[in-house]
C-alpha cells in the first residue's frame, strides 16, 4: 500500500516527491479546481453512481435497505423517478446505455438492467468479485472493483472482455470507485481520499490528479457527510460535476493546473 499512501501524503499537504529525469515525461499532473455553481443534494443518499443525461442528474445509492436508484433535477434536486432496489442488496455503480440503466452491487454479484424512462427492472446478470463504479466509452462498459484493476464487460452480454491495470508512477493504484468516461479519459474517484485520477484507457496510466480537498465547509463534514465519490460531465455543455456521499451539495467545478 505504499503507492497509495504517497497520494494520500500528497492530499494532506506533504506530498513533496519529484520526479527523476528518467520518468519526468511521465509524471502526472496535479489540479486544483474553480467551483462555476452549486446545487442542492439529498443529503440521505450515499452516493455510488452519478451520471447526467438528457438535462438529468442519475444517481445510484447504497447501504442495505436504503439502496435506490433515482432521477433528479439538476437545479433544484427534485426527484422526478425512483426505484429501490431489494433489501439484500447494497446498490454501487451506474451508467446508461442504450435505453437502460445498469446498475452495479457491492458484494452480492448481481447487477440490474432498468429501463431508463420507466425505471421498470428489464433484467439481472452475475459477475465474480465486487462491484463499485460503472461507466463507458461509447463500445464496452467500464467498472471498478474496489482493486487497482478495471474491467471491461460487453455491454450486451455484460461479460467481462478484458482488464486494465491502473498504476500511479508505476505502481499499482487501488481503492478505485465511481468513474465517469471524459474526453476520451477514465475519472476516478480513489475511496478514502479527496482525489480523481484520470487514466489513460490504452495503458492504464495515472496522467493527473485532481485535488478536491475544500469542497465542504468543516461543519458540514462533521455534521455527518461522508467520503467524496460521485461524478458526472454534461458532454454536451462540456460541464464536469462533483459531490460526495451524504453531502448536502453537488458541485459544478474547472480544473485549474497547479503551478510548481
Amino acid at each position: 500500500m505504499k503507492h497509495l499512501s504517497v497520494i494520500l501524503l500528497w492530499l494532506a499537504g506533504a506530498f513533496f516527491a519529484t520526479a527523476t529525469a528518467a520518468d519526468a515525461d511521465k509524471d502526472p499532473v496535479f489540479y486544483n479546481y474553480r467551483i462555476v455553481n452549486e446545487f442542492p443534494h439529498d443529503k440521505t443518499a450515499f452516493t455510488q453512481g452519478l451520471f447526467f443525461e438528457n438535462g438529468a442528474l442519475y444517481e445510484s445509492t447504497g447501504q442495505y435497505g436504503a439502496s435506490r436508484l433515482r432521477k433528479a433535477l439538476l437545479e433544484n434536486g427534485e426527484t422526478l423517478n425512483s426505484i429501490s432496489l431489494s433489501d439484500g442488496v447494497f446498490g454501487e455503480g451506474a451508467v446508461a446505455w442504450k435505453g437502460d440503466i445498469i446498475v452495479l452491487t457491492w458484494r452480492s454479484g448481481k447487477g440490474y438492467v432498468f429501463n431508463q424512462q420507466t425505471f421498470v427492472q428489464e433484467r439481472t446478470f452475475s459477475y465474480t468479485g465486487e462491484g463499485w463504479g460503472l461507466t463507458h466509452d461509447g463500445a464496452r462498459l467500464i467498472m471498478s472493483d474496489g482493486t487497482d484493476e478495471l474491467r471491461f464487460l460487453d455491454p450486451e452480454t455484460l461479460e467481462g472482455i478484458g482488464r486494465l491495470p491502473v498504476k500511479f508512477r508505476g505502481k499499482p493504484l487501488p481503492n478505485l470507485n465511481e468513474l465517469e468516461w471524459v474526453n476520451g479519459e477514465i475519472f476516478a474517484n480513489v475511496w478514502h481520499s479527496d482525489a480523481i485520477v484520470r487514466i489513460n484507457p490504452d495503458t492504464g496510466v495515472v496522467t493527473s490528479v485532481i485535488d478536491l480537498r475544500g469542497l465542504l465547509t468543516d461543519e458540514e463534514r462533521t455534521a455527518g457527510a461522508d467520503v467524496l465519490n460521485g461524478i458526472a460531465y454534461d458532454a454536451e455543455t462540456d460541464r464536469l460535476f462533483v459531490t460526495g456521499k451524504y453531502w448536502p451539495r453537488l458541485f459544478e467545478i474547472e480544473l485549474v493546473e497547479k503551478t510548481p
